[in-house]
């Protein structure tokens, strides 16, 4: 999750933000690059007074500067398209749960097995010090480690959208309609996340909070619905 005075992207939970954050990195070498050429070449004009005749209708560097920026194109452009087809890619999901976005709160559903529904509130009175004011909620979505996972979402009422930005996940709940996403976590842990589409006046009040457990403890947090 964030810190304070961040300004780099949270830690990656997941295949798809280790993709997201990869593809950040390798675009960021390329942008500080060409910036510090830029920069460069107009201190170096600006207090040079010397002029080459040459330099002026020259097809060999016309010919750099049209080849080189194409090849910095293809350079983002093939990293960009191989991360774009791997975050559509779907390796059989083991565990699938849905969720439903409402005014002002979420709504999950386990389709894997029955009667594992319940919804999800923002917690009003915050239990201690150590906990993250507007993003503790009641009921927390326990998923398990290291297994492929499928988010199918929607919304009762307006568009809302389910975003866990450590997961590199940030999917639209749109009424009438299923949106789906896959991801596996890679770390146990708790993270946290929000709804990202404005919904009305409380739509800052609606946290997302995943818990991420090992196998074992996911089937006895599943076993404590039946027993409830």
């Amino acid at each position: 999750m964030p810190v304070w005075n961040q300004i780099s992207l949270q830690d990656s939970e997941s295949v798809n933000m280790y993709l997201i954050s990869s593809f950040h990195d390798h675009v960021m070498v390329i942008v500080v690059m060409i910036v510090s050429l830029v920069l460069y070449m107009i201190v170096g004009l600006s207090f040079n007074s010397i002029v080459n005749r040459f330099f002026y209708k020259n097809e060999l560097l016309e010919l750099i500067w049209t080849i080189v920026p194409g090849l910095m194109i293809i350079g983002m452009a093939m990293p960009s398209l191989y991360s774009l087809y791997m975050l559509e890619e779907s390796f059989m999901p083991l565990v699938t749960f849905k969720a439903v976005g409402h005014q002002w709160y979420w709504s999950y559903e386990f389709s894997d097995f029955e009667e594992v529904i319940f919804d999800s509130y923002l917690l009003s009175d915050q239990p201690s010090m150590a906990s993250f004011r507007l993003l503790e909620v009641d009921n927390n979505v326990v998923v398990p480690h290291g297994v492929e996972l499928r988010l199918v979402t929607t919304s009762a009422d307006v568009i809302h959208s389910w975003a866990l930005p450590s997961m590199g996940v940030k999917i639209d709940s749109v009424p009438g309609r299923l949106n789906q996403s896959f991801f596996s976590p890679t770390h146990v842990g708790v993270l946290f996340g929000q709804c990202s589409e404005i919904c009305g006046s409380l739509h800052s009040f609606m946290p997302i909070c995943m818990e991420v457990v090992k196998s074992s403890d996911f089937f006895s947090w599943v076993s404590a619905f039946y027993a409830g």
